[in-house]
């Protein structure tokens, strides 16, 4: 199946620009708010608890408040809450709020993520996680549809609307198969493992038989949201991408070693290709991007710039480099800000 219309881009951030906590905040909220301004029609952001080389936030309800503040038309979207690790009440209070306060521009996003420790800082056992998901998911949806909870209590607000745009990661068919069959959208990531009988695989190749299994799941007359993330980072010159993605990569890689794991070559070339990343000019992302199959499948496409973390000014080049010239060479489409258009 390919998706003719265009696609919604989003930009996504773990929030992991080199600086304390406050100023990764508002360098990504400005970060934010230029890709509102470049046309961009979604934004989201990843939940980590404790490891601020994995992701900067904690509370994305909490951020998403403040940047809600200083936007008008983006759409903000949760790409996780690690539900699990979370009260769910708490879950379906503060993004009915928020939705309230960003007047109905909310995506929610949920997913198991989190390392074992992190699970076991929070009382939960990291082997309960996908039931503890399960549980905690159901009790936020019938809280936000009003039903009655414990004790005869109703969640207020309630936030009906919030159950057409819930979205779940999945790195598996069959995650990917409950997913359409309650009818959700379904979260793609920028990279994952491969399997074990081919660690040769593309990501494509892996991802293209989650859609087919949420695809098939999926309601009769339920229209597919399809999110795919993608590493993409774009400069004007070559050689200065490359550069970037030198020192960022060589770091994933190093943190991989210490880890246990191991990526297929030492070139920065293998690396590139091992964490799926698009890195150089417009024309090198617009040729890489458009070898992986999977795109052509999404309803959404949302880029970030990790695991290459570059610098806060070249992340926005990148931002205005994928609006301008990488979005309309492969179709995308873009909301493109009155004040721009009026500047052109």
């Amino acid at each position: 199946m390919t998706n003719a219309a265009p696609k919604r881009l989003g930009f996504f951030t773990r929030l992991l620009d080199d600086a304390p906590a406050g100023e990764r905040y508002r360098l990504a909220s400005e970060q934010i708010i230029h890709a509102e301004e470049n046309g961009f029609d979604s934004a989201w952001i990843a939940q980590h608890h404790f490891h601020a080389d994995e992701g900067g936030l904690p509370s994305p309800a909490v951020f998403l408040a403040h940047v809600a503040a200083r936007t008008s038309k983006i759409r903000l979207g949760t790409g996780v809450i690690t539900l699990p690790m979370e009260n769910a009440l708490r879950v379906a209070e503060d993004t009915a709020v928020l939705d309230l306060l960003s007047a109905g521009r909310l995506e929610v996003g949920f997913g198991t993520g989190g390392t074992r420790e992190s699970f076991e800082a929070f009382g939960i056992e990291a082997d309960r996680r996908g039931e503890v998901y399960a549980e905690n998911l159901t009790v936020v949806r019938d809280a936000w549809a009003g039903k009655a909870l414990h004790g005869g209590n109703h969640l207020y607000p309630d936030a009906p609307s919030l159950l057409d745009r819930v979205w779940l990661a999945t790195f598996s068919a069959n995650g990917a198969r409950l997913a359409g069959l309650g009818g959700n959208g379904l979260l793609l990531s920028r990279t994952q493992p491969r399997p074990s009988g081919t660690p040769d695989a593309t990501l494509d190749e892996i991802q293209n038989p989650i859609i087919d299994a949420y695809l098939s799941a999926l309601p009769t007359g339920r229209e597919p949201r399809i999110l795919g993330s993608r590493s993409l980072f774009v400069a004007d010159d070559r050689k200065r991408a490359l550069e970037f993605a030198e020192i960022g990569l060589r770091r994933v890689a190093d943190r991989f070693a210490a880890a246990g794991h191991r990526i297929p070559g030492n070139r920065l070339e293998d690396l590139i290709k091992a964490l799926d990343s698009h890195v150089g000019t417009p024309d090198d992302v617009i040729a890489s991007l458009r070898q992986d199959s999977t795109l052509a499948r999404v309803t959404d496409v949302a880029f970030q710039v990790h695991s290459i973390d570059p610098p806060h000014g070249e992340i926005l080049r990148s931002i205005e480099l994928i609006a301008s010239e990488v979005a309309p060479a492969l179709g995308w489409g873009l909301s493109l800000d009155p004040r721009l258009v009026a500047a052109q």
